[in-house]
């Protein structure tokens, strides 16, 4: 058994956005982060026929993010990746101590 909460929401649902599946399935985005937890270390998960692995999940305090993690999530920067989460979520507030699941993924390679 692990030592993570039930997941809040299905695999499926962890890459969904046309451009960010694109920036995934071209290797450009290894994360993304959520307010739930959506996999389990080992899961996998399908883009357009190619296989994905979530290598890690861990908590991140928001705040802590840096521009290295908003590249990884398929953003150029930090200040790009926050203006667009906040226009897509409206209403939402940038809240630096907010907990978020990280979610790391690598494209499995076919055996």
């Amino acid at each position: 058994m692990n030592h993570y909460p039930e997941k809040s929401c299905s695999i499926d649902r962890l890459v969904r956005h046309p451009k960010l599946v694109a920036a995934t399935l071209a290797g450009e985005k290894t994360q993304q982060r959520r307010d739930g937890l959506y996999a389990y270390p080992g899961e996998t998960f399908v883009l357009e026929d190619v296989v994905f692995e979530v290598t890690s999940v861990e908590r991140q305090r928001i705040g802590d993010m840096s521009d290295a993690d908003a590249r990884a999530e398929g953003y150029p920067s930090l200040a790009i990746y926050k203006d667009l989460i906040l226009k897509m979520h409206s209403g939402m507030e940038w809240n630096e101590d907010g907990l978020v699941w990280v979610h790391s993924f690598r494209r499995q390679q076919p055996e």
